[in-house]
């Protein structure tokens, strides 16, 4: 399997092609804005719709930094969970969702048309492995916090 081929392989499953986890795309499917905002008592967690937020912030950047282009929505970590405004909305949580898979297809894009050289080049490569790995972390977290609000299909 070519290198771009392997990444792009990567970047599916923790979106869309599930293999042996969960991956992003189920984690949100089927819930409300309510759900996606739901947090349990007590508890120093973000909700579903926070962790959506900060996914996509970190994609679009990526995605801008492969183009080469300038990124200019500079935020710190924590901010990066309040990207887009939280809302009840039910049509505003799908513009969110639509928005996280936009992010999505555009990295895959730009990554698709990228050499292997300037993957290497500004460590380009290992900047897409962390976006793997944090998309499947806080994936795991938006698992848990449907299973604990009970809207977690019970046959996965």
């Amino acid at each position: 399997m070519k290198h771009i081929n392997l990444l792009l392989n990567i970047l599916d499953s923790t979106f869309d092609n599930e293999n042996w986890y969960a991956p992003f795309k189920h984690a949100i499917e089927g819930i409300t804005a309510e759900q996606a905002n739901w947090k349990p008592a007590g508890e120093a967690t973000k909700s579903i719709w926070e962790n959506v937020n900060h996914l996509i912030y970190y994609k679009e950047r990526l995605a801008a930094n492969l183009e080469g282009r300038e990124w200019t929505h500079n935020l710190d970590g924590d901010a990066t969970f309040y990207y887009i405004p939280l809302s009840n909305e039910n049509e505003d949580w799908k513009i969110v969702v639509e928005r996280a898979e936009t992010a999505h297809h555009r990295l895959r894009e730009v990554l698709s048309k990228t050499s292997v050289e300037k993957l290497e080049k500004n460590s380009l490569e290992e900047k897409l492995l962390d976006i793997f790995l944090h998309d499947a972390y806080h994936t795991g977290q938006i698992i848990q916090i449907r299973k604990l609000q009970g809207s977690w299909p019970s046959n996965r």
